[in-house]
């Protein structure tokens, strides 16, 4: 791929974000926080330039290309999170790995042709893009919230504890941030039945299934927090779980097919 020195720089702002938001959880002193997002909203931007350019402007969803784009979007709505709620742990940890995977896709993907789709592809494929990133945040969001609770449980408030919003107030962003990517995961089974004529034919089957188990993982999740106020260590348990059945639906059948059997899922 071309366009190495964006992407270097655009690597290097990744981890010069995480290191920013960090640092106040390693005891040093104390860094502007907007410093740190300022220097990520530079990185997503040069990230989203070499997508396009690289790309010829297209959507490509090869694998490596695929979890570039992921982590772009995710490392994108991470920042739109801070700016309601500072959440500085989700930065620390989605934007290194943000930096890892541009860095696969331009250093050691093979080189791929992006393939035409139609306008209902693309649609489909950005309502797909934002709720599995929603999620993601939601499943990073659900780990930073089991530390927090164990932390409490034991009378050890660290200081990545210390940084994190009230228990209360990290609960309901995870919650929320489920409830928008449940309602986008639901139109993504929706829009893919009515725009893709023969799952079967582009070996989707094993995503469609794994996807609608993932749908109802979260639904239950939704439901028991509503009817029986399901919090804590369950809450975290069906978030993980439900991510884990997205990750294999998608990545882990594209692996499979692409890097694997060689063969495309288009």
């Amino acid at each position: 791929m071309s366009l190495t020195l964006p992407s270097i720089l655009a690597i290097a702002l990744y981890i010069g974000a995480a290191s920013l938001l960090a640092a106040p959880l390693t005891g040093c002193p104390r860094t502007p926080r907007r410093l740190g997002l300022g220097t990520a909203t530079l990185a997503v931007l040069l990230h989203a330039g070499v997508l396009l350019g690289a790309h010829g402007g297209r959507v490509d969803l090869h694998f490596f290309a695929a979890l570039s784009l992921v982590a772009c979007v995710v490392a994108a709505l991470t920042l739109l999170v801070n700016l309601s709620r500072p959440v500085a742990g989700l930065g620390v940890i989605v934007f290194p790995l943000a930096a890892l995977l541009l860095a696969l896709d331009v250093f050691l993907a093979p080189a791929t042709t992006p393939v035409p789709i139609d306008w209902q592809i693309k649609l489909h494929v950005v309502i797909a893009l934002l709720a599995y990133s929603l999620l993601s945040i939601a499943a990073v969001l659900a780990i930073l919230l089991s530390v927090q609770e164990r932390a409490l449980r034991t009378h050890r408030p660290g200081r990545l504890i210390r940084a994190l919003p009230p228990l209360t107030q990290t609960e309901s962003l995870l919650f929320s941030l489920i409830g928008v990517g449940f309602a986008l995961l639901t139109l993504t089974l929706l829009s893919g039945l009515l725009f893709i004529a023969n799952i079967r034919a582009q070996h989707l089957v094993h995503t469609t299934v794994l996807t609608i188990v993932a749908w109802l993982i979260f639904g239950a999740l939704l439901w028991g927090r509503w009817r029986h106020g399901w919090r804590g260590r369950s809450a975290v348990n069906l978030t993980l779980l439900g991510m884990a059945m997205l990750v294999l639906a998608f990545f882990g059948s594209k692996f499979v097919l692409e890097v694997i059997l060689h063969r495309s899922m288009a």
